[in-house]
């Protein structure tokens, strides 16, 4: 149905490869001879794109732009409502920031698959101003900027047609903030890369950005604090504040290749996940490879460890807390395959079947309402 569509795909930007990229790039899978319509693209962070017609905008001529691209925030909204998307039949966003807010024509279909609403313009935008010692001189414009920016955000949500999201914590959300329905359909993970290995474990593991929300210094304080082995893997802006505060049990392993992590995966005791995630793709990639997850009891992490099965949560997020969490989990026994085999829905296959589906369905509402 869908084969003789001209289609687009819209993103943010591809500066770094994380969650968000390997759901574009599943949507590239589907659709290799669409366009991918972005702000910023790095090649050498994001090479799997190398054989992707990538539409780059002006910010490509900016020194900088590519590692910095917060700062450009007030000139994403005119970056995206300038792009033409007249020639195209359907227009795929996949967005966390402002892709969704091209301005396409009355017979084009937009579909946003929306990772989260705008989190520094809404729930997060107070910690987001506080977090970001980096550009604390910039905070005092950036408030009544991200004022503008949620008036803009929500007028750009109206302009979508149909929204996807990527959890149920993610589907309300929207509703909140957009005051629209959406349907879920999980992002995808490697389950044919990711698996177990029987490996002797002596370790936990975390992984992620080093970054302020993602909360590395509570899981650095807990293991000074516990004494429990933890390996960190991830590079960030924290990453230097992070070694200073560690003791000597603490690991910083930075940025690794796929297949090094998964051998980190394979010999961990548990991956702890600290922090609030709209979904969060590593505790599916530690699960795959048979590795239980000691999770936040929040956010998109409800939806993918299964209490008792995959993990176990902690209900804040503080350091004695992670503390009682890794007692409890050292008490159980954990089976390895039982772990892994919990995350079937979770598949490259799933995400790709599902979200066809979806815009098939989409499609034919659509020129049903045309008609």
């Amino acid at each position: 149905m869908l084969d003789d569509l001209k289609i687009a795909i819209v993103c943010d930007w591809l500066t770094v490869y994380a969650g968000a990229e390997r759901v574009i790039f599943e949507i590239h899978k589907l659709f290799p001879k669409a366009p991918i319509y972005t702000s910023l693209y790095n090649k050498e962070k994001c090479f799997l794109f190398k054989d992707a017609d990538v539409r780059e905008s002006w910010l490509k001529y900016v020194p900088g732009a590519r590692n910095f691209h917060q700062l450009f925030l007030p000139f994403m909204p005119r970056i995206f409502e300038d792009m033409d998307f007249s020639e195209f039949d359907l227009v795929i966003s996949s967005s966390h920031s402002v892709a969704k807010g091209i301005i396409t024509k009355p017979n084009t279909l937009h579909v946003s698959y929306c990772h989260s609403p705008m989190r520094y313009a809404w729930d997060q935008s107070h910690a987001y101003v506080k977090n970001y010692k980096t550009f604390r001189p910039l905070s005092l414009v950036y408030k009544p900027i991200l004022h503008k920016i949620r008036i803009w955000d929500k007028a750009a949500a109206d302009r979508v047609d149909q929204f996807v999201a990527n959890s149920d914590f993610v589907k309300a959300r929207i509703q909140k903030y957009y005051r629209r329905d959406s349907k879920v359909v999980f992002p995808p993970v490697d389950l044919s890369f990711f698996s177990p290995a029987n490996e002797k474990r002596d370790a936990y593991i975390a992984v992620g950005r080093l970054i302020p929300y993602k909360k590395f210094d509570l899981l650095v304080q807990a293991a000074n604090k516990f004494g429990f082995k933890l390996k960190i893997v991830g590079v960030g802006s924290e990453i230097n504040k992070l070694k200073k505060m560690a003791h000597s049990n603490i690991e910083f392993l930075g940025k690794v290749s796929d297949q090094r992590l998964m051998e980190e995966y394979q010999k961990s005791k548990a991956l702890v996940f600290p922090q609030l995630e709209d979904f969060g793709i590593v505790p599916l990639e530690a699960i795959a490879s048979g590795t239980p997850v000691i999770a936040f009891n929040g956010g998109g992490a409800k939806e993918t460890v299964s209490d008792g099965v995959s993990g176990i949560f902690f209900d804040e997020q503080s350091v004695d807390s992670i503390g009682e969490a890794i007692k409890r989990f050292e008490k159980k026994k954990w089976d390895e395959n039982k772990v892994a085999n919990s995350i079937e829905k979770f598949s490259q296959a799933h995400f790709k079947a599902k979200l066809l589906n979806f815009l098939e369905k989409a499609w034919t509402e659509h020129q049903e309402m045309l008609a």
